[in-house]
């Protein structure tokens, strides 16, 4: 005979048996915390109509203006991001603004369509043959009339969507999150 194996040796003490009901010995120890809560900048959606700017008001930001009119795919970058609310990044769409430009030399054709996205979203006048139009015959003044319209709605346009929900909730106080809660002490 000789010495019997290991798997023969049976341990003193035996894990309770899973039986997909939670039991006080098998309770969890650690109780999770409630999700944070997701905050969205301030939007002021109800409009009277009109644009904050007008057109030819492109000027009166001339730094903004000639970012529109020497690189426009930032000005555009920078107004997707904010009119999808994060769901498309600033390089991404500006990217795409470029590579159709590239391709077709209209890539006015794509930021017309965002256009017509924010005339919808703040109830802005216009039609999408204007919004055509005006993004064909005068694409830095129509970037730079957004870009502006988003600021006076609150935004922060160069910082992004993410940073403008940062700066939204900073002035919403939040409780400190702590060590979690333990129930019932440590067990063993």
């Amino acid at each position: 005979m000789g010495m019997p194996d290991r798997d023969d040796q049976k341990s003193p003490v035996q894990p309770p048996p899973v039986t997909g009901t939670q039991t006080a010995a098998t309770a969890p120890m650690y109780t999770e915390r409630p999700p944070a809560p997701t905050f969205q900048p301030q939007l002021q959606p109800e409009s009277n109509g009109q644009w904050s700017v007008g057109l030819w008001d492109c000027f009166s930001d001339f730094e903004r203006c000639c970012i529109s009119c020497w690189c426009p795919c930032i000005t555009f970058g920078q107004i997707s991001e904010i009119i999808d609310k994060g769901s498309s990044s600033c390089g991404v769409n500006g990217g795409l603004y470029c590579l159709i430009g590239a391709l077709t030399g209209c890539a006015c054709i794509y930021s017309c369509f965002y256009r017509t996205k924010m005339r919808g979203q703040y109830k802005l006048q216009g039609s999408p043959v204007k919004d055509c139009f005006m993004h064909c015959c005068c694409e830095p003044c129509a970037l730079t009339q957004e870009y502006r319209e988003l600021q006076d709605r609150g935004f922060d346009v160069s910082i992004g969507w993410q940073g403008n929900v940062e700066r939204q909730s900073r002035g919403v106080s939040m409780p400190p999150l702590g060590p979690p809660v333990m129930e019932g002490g440590m067990k063993r």
